[in-house]
């Protein structure tokens, strides 16, 4: 195996999913090196290939635009475009089933029932296979098989309530996360089967949704309520536990603080000649009480310097904090760039792009990284076809007809 080829080197995922929860999923795993062969529709592929703008129109191929959503989401696959209610459809991802480790689905609940591939034939086709089946809400409960979207989810699992300015201010939060929340749990799940699968020789079917998602890291807002009875509501830019912990005001814009321990609050108070003692402010409890004062006292104390030197400031005394960068700031930062969380790919009609990387890196005993290098730029619709068929006939498949998209 190839040193720089990623852990999972040798798998094969079938990604029959579509928008960005299963999709978001896939690409995890072709991340860390595993061979993923996305199924699209044969008429207009993935439902991402069309959202937009912006889309960025190729040079070489005027007439079909690229969405720039579609490649968030894409990287590192094969695509292959099947019409699974046609026999020839059905028999290829037959033959993709006896081959593959991991298939992904996030169809409706039952459809894919009715195409003819539940779970109890997949596992029959091929006992190894670990499947992953993706939802809005559940699969079952008096709300499964509901459909579910990102905004909606957000909005349902409680994020929302949690998001905004105050209490009657509910935001969505500014990214899908309902959806890449459920495509990381559902990575992590299908993780562990393959792991499980090296002891007992068995696959399994991993179930998880984007309800599951959002309130699998509700975190300390769940046992706020379940253990206190307190309700959650939306605080603003500051931390309903911890104070101070949020976003400060000074001349030329805000800085963030995270003040995490009484340690940091006296330091914090002696680099800016507050009184740690002052009444309301011994404590982190006293402090949460009466927020807002504390907030004052700290603006005021900021309100004459600039954020870059309040940086530095804070900096030196050991004070965690941070500026709010923009998207184009982070793009360009050189730490980002240095953490491999961009990635440079030749796509076939755009040409040399940057994307968004993969959030992990590996590294050998001795020291050496031994993290994927090579990544492959989202495919063109049905670009892989001919490829993939040709795989499997060498693996002994009968010869299987490509269908034209």
């Amino acid at each position: 195996m190839a040193p720089h080829a990623g852990p999972l080197a040798g798998l094969v995922v079938v990604d029959l999913t579509r928008a960005l929860a299963g999709p978001h999923a896939a690409m995890m795993l072709g991340d860390l090196g595993a061979r993923v062969i996305k199924i699209e529709s044969p008429t207009a592929g993935d439902d991402t290939r069309g959202w937009g703008p912006p889309f960025i129109t190729p040079d070489t191929d005027p007439d079909h635009p690229v969405s720039t959503y579609f490649l968030s989401c894409n990287r590192n696959k094969e695509s292959v475009a099947l019409d699974l209610k046609s026999d020839d459809g059905r028999r290829t991802l037959e033959s993709l089933v006896r081959r593959a480790d991991v298939l992904l689905e996030n169809f409706r609940t039952g459809v894919l029932d009715r195409l003819g591939f539940s779970a109890e034939r997949l596992l029959a086709l091929n006992p190894r296979l670990v499947v992953l089946s993706i939802s809005g809400f559940g699969h079952d409960g008096p709300e499964g098989g509901r459909a579910g979207y990102d905004q909606i989810a957000q909005g349902e699992a409680g994020l929302m309530s949690l998001t905004g300015s105050g209490p009657d201010d509910p935001q969505r939060v500014g990214v899908p996360i309902g959806d890449l929340l459920g495509g990381m749990w559902g990575a992590y799940g299908v993780l562990a089967a393959l792991l499980e699968r090296e002891r007992t020789g068995r696959g399994q079917v991993v179930r998880t949704s984007l309800l599951a998602g959002i309130v699998g890291v509700h975190a300390f807002q769940g046992t706020r309520y379940t253990v206190a009875g307190e309700v959650g509501r939306a605080a603003g830019n500051h931390h309903p536990s911890i104070a101070p912990y949020g976003l400060f005001h000074c001349r030329d814009g805000a800085v963030q603080l995270s003040v995490g321990s009484e340690g940091l609050w006296r330091r914090l108070c002696a680099e800016f000649d507050i009184d740690p003692d002052t009444d309301g402010m011994r404590t982190n409890a006293e402090r949460v009480a009466h927020r807002d004062d504390v907030i004052a006292v700290i603006e005021r104390a900021f309100a004459d310097h600039d954020s870059a030197t309040l940086l530095e400031r804070l900096a030196t005394a050991g004070i965690p904090a941070g500026r709010v960068r923009t998207l184009d700031e982070v793009y360009e930062w050189e730490q980002t760039r240095s953490q491999g969380l961009l990635v440079d790919v030749e796509h076939p009609t755009l040409g040399p792009i940057t994307l968004p990387g993969p959030p992990l890196r590996f590294f050998a005993a001795d020291g050496d990284e031994t993290t994927k290098r090579d990544h492959a730029a989202p495919p063109l619709l049905d670009a892989d076809h001919a490829r993939v068929l040709a795989w499997l006939d060498d693996d002994g498949e009968q010869p299987l007809q490509a269908e034209k998209p």
